[in-house]
């Protein structure tokens, strides 16, 4: 196995200013538009964006947790059932500017069970996908994200592990993981 660092803790910081930023651009003060993140680890991503754009625009910006464990289409289809996380949509997101936000953009599959999961919560005006990480040439589902942090050529045997301190790690980290080199 061999790894290389896509991002560091002083570049994924810089990254995450620049999506702030490309938000701001498209959603001016936020009057409309709200966050969520998809659990479980675009959550973390999530409150980091929040917390910056709240530091630029001086505003509280809706924050919301959104598990798409029962929309996936691979459900019925593990050997292990998954453990679900938690749910938290404390606003309605009917005719409302949704941000999705996720680390890792893979397959799209994601993002469709996101959609999908979203429809109990109301009928968004419109809807754009924040990912930290696209991970080009790997789609099985049209998806693209509107704001990406870094686009980064994989093949199947890859993967990208993204370690962040709010996951109990020491530092941030954003590593490409190639499983077929020693």
């Amino acid at each position: 196995m061999q790894k290389r660092l896509l991002l560091n803790s002083h570049h994924l910081s810089i990254t995450i200013s620049r999506l702030c930023y490309q938000l701001i651009e498209n959603h001016n003060k936020f009057e409309n538009t709200v966050l969520l993140g998809l659990q479980p680890k675009g959550i973390y991503l999530a409150e980091r964006i929040k917390a910056k754009l709240e530091e630029v625009v001086k505003k509280t910006i809706p924050l919301g947790y959104l598990d798409i464990t029962f929309y996936r289409d691979d459900f019925r289809r593990r050997d292990e059932p998954l453990a679900p996380n938690e749910t938290k949509v404390p606003f309605i997101i009917e005719d409302k500017n949704v941000v999705l936000i996720d680390d890792v953009l893979y397959t799209g599959r994601s993002v469709k069970s996101a959609m999908d999961a979203m429809g109990a919560f109301g009928r968004p005006a419109k809807v754009e996908f924040l990912a930290l990480i696209d991970r080009s040439y790997s789609r099985d589902i049209p998806v693209e994200a509107n704001y990406i942090g870094k686009q980064v050529n994989t093949v199947l045997s890859q993967k990208v592990l993204v370690e962040l301190t709010e996951q109990g790690k020491k530092e941030d980290k954003i590593w490409l993981i190639d499983n077929n080199k020693k």
